[in-house]
This record gives C-alpha cells, structure tokens and sequence, in this order.
C-alpha cells in the first residue's frame, strides 16, 4: 500500500464533517493489469429525488523543495485518475484536496489560476487546524 498523505486523515475528517460518507479509504483503482488507488471515496444524499453525490479525493501536501515541481506531479496523477475512472466507467468526480495555505500560494497564482480558468482541476481546499473544508472549486 503506497505511504499517505500527511493530510489524508485531516482531509477524511473534513468532508465527514461536511456531511460525506467515507465509501473507500483507498480508492482502487485499475486499468489493465495495474493497480492503483486514490486516497478516498465519498458520497453524499443531495435530495431524495437527485439521489447521492460521489466523488473521489486525492490529498497533496505540497511539501516538496518546489511548488512546481509538486504541482507537476499533483497534475500528472490527477489527469491520470481522471482517465482512468472514465475507462473504468465510474462516474465520480474527481478532486484534489489541498490546504489553504497551498491554495493561497500555487492556485491564486498565474501558475495554478490557468488551471483553474481552464477547468483542469477540481478543487478541495480545507483547513488543516480546524480540519473543516473551507471551499470547493469549482462550486
């Protein structure tokens, strides 16, 4: 099993705050012969007649010794599950769950925003003290 996030659980206990239901803690995923997972699965009831919300989540931390560097590779395994859920046929969105302060320095940014603009990347941006989602993107 790959190591977790160092915000994986912080993340978890957000979205159950946010009312989500943990489906998966990992996520499989598989395409051909190779397995993968994502960090989590969640659902949630919208309303009796719309039915559940599902997404999966992956958690960055953005920890490395470059913002770019890390958004690379954040980018890289998000198209990657992106397209790998479409080939399974799953339908969930997909999200990258990533911290306020990583929010404020990579995605208010030229480097983050055109991914944003574009509609690239879906995300979850939470606060890792009180362990609340502070918001979703898009919304």
């Amino acid at each position: 099993m790959a190591r977790r996030d160092i915000y994986h659980d912080t993340v978890k206990r957000a979205l159950q705050k946010d009312g989500w239901t943990i489906t998966h803690d990992p996520f499989p995923l598989q395409i051909g012969k190779k397995r993968l997972s994502a960090d989590l699965g969640a659902e949630r009831l919208i309303s009796a007649e719309k039915g559940l919300q599902k997404i999966v989540v992956e958690v960055k931390s953005f920890v490395g010794q470059s913002d770019v560097k890390d958004l690379e590779q954040a980018l890289g395994q998000y198209v990657l599950y992106r397209q790998i859920l479409n080939e399974m046929g799953i339908e969930r969105i997909l999200y990258l769950a990533v911290s306020r302060p990583t929010f404020n320095s990579v995605f208010t940014i030229e480097l983050g925003q055109v991914l944003l603009k574009n509609q690239i990347i879906r995300l979850i941006v939470f606060d890792d003290e009180s362990e609340a989602i502070a918001q979703w993107i898009p919304d």
